[in-house]
């Protein structure tokens, strides 16, 4: 379908109730992401967004867009409009330690050590953790650590697979940790860090929706998926975090946001402090 692609775009332009109540529906069956009433503005500001970067002439001609698309491209697009993909390098910094103390110290050297990080977003998640590894087992990091990184939105996935970010990014690492693995932007690029290559090569960057069909994974001694369930309604956290149990090696763990909790989900795992539960089991 052709639409007109006007010069300026109306800021007062709304979401019907019946556009909101059928991308909802759409997000919640193709993608597990559960938008409640009262979400109207924030969706509305999304997707006035994506109709003006495809030069749509309402939020209205978007929405029809994406409904009558069959390729699924317009779906990808939706995902990104609709999803947050806010992270940080150490973001949650105990579960960083946790993953030293008890995955990689309980862990024999002969044994390599594999890790998803299950909404990695921009990267610096999976990053992280292979600085981590590298830190406390010296360059044996490289060969025993494998990072299988996964996310929905191909956006961030770009963004993660460059491994380039803005000085104020990694500051919060600290800075021997920015000298090691990062390169240094210079010139046209000062001001700017590029993970080492060395580095990005322990991780590999895979699209996955979690709330649709998977492909074989293999097992995990850890899984990180964290702030990514607090989207889905109920039903569809029980049946990802049975799935990602199922991914687990026996004495596996699994680590979830802070702001999540299974209480309430029937599941195999075993609570080991908050937010972080684990696999019967020895590893």
């Amino acid at each position: 379908m052709d639409y007109p692609r006007p010069e300026w775009f109306p800021e007062q332009d709304t979401l019907s109730p019946r556009h909101f109540a059928r991308i909802t529906a759409l997000a919640k069956q193709k993608f597990g992401i559960d938008l409640k009433p009262g979400k109207e503005e924030l969706v509305a500001a999304r997707l006035r967004k994506k109709a003006r970067e495809l030069h749509l002439g309402s939020i209205a001609a978007y929405c029809e867009h994406v409904l009558e698309d069959r390729t699924g491209e317009s779906l990808l697009g939706l995902i990104d409009a609709l999803t947050t993909n806010h992270t940080a390098f150490l973001r949650e910094r105990a579960h960083f330690e946790f993953f030293v103390r008890h995955v990689l110290a309980d862990t024999t050297p002969e044994y390599g050590i594999q890790v998803w990080s299950a909404a990695c977003s921009s990267g610096e998640e999976p990053y992280t953790l292979c600085m981590a590894a590298l830190e406390a087992l010296g360059t044996a990091g490289f060969s025993r650590l494998s990072v299988l990184a996964t996310d929905i939105s191909t956006k961030a996935l770009e963004a993660a697979r460059r491994g380039i970010y803005a000085a104020e990014r990694v500051a919060e690492l600290p800075a021997e940790w920015v000298r090691k693995y990062f390169l240094k932007g210079q010139g046209a690029k000062a001001g700017w860090f590029k993970i080492r290559p060395e580095v990005a090569a322990m991780v590999e960057f895979r699209r996955l929706n979690l709330v649709g069909p998977w492909p074989p994974l293999g097992s995990f001694d850890a899984i990180f998926c964290r702030n990514v369930m607090i989207y889905f309604d109920r039903a569809a956290q029980a049946r990802l975090v049975n799935r990602l149990a199922a991914c687990l090696k026996p004495g596996g763990y699994l680590l979830v946001g802070h702001a999540e909790s299974l209480t309430g989900i029937e599941h195999p795992l075993t609570y080991v402090q908050p937010a972080v539960y684990r696999r019967g089991g020895s590893r």
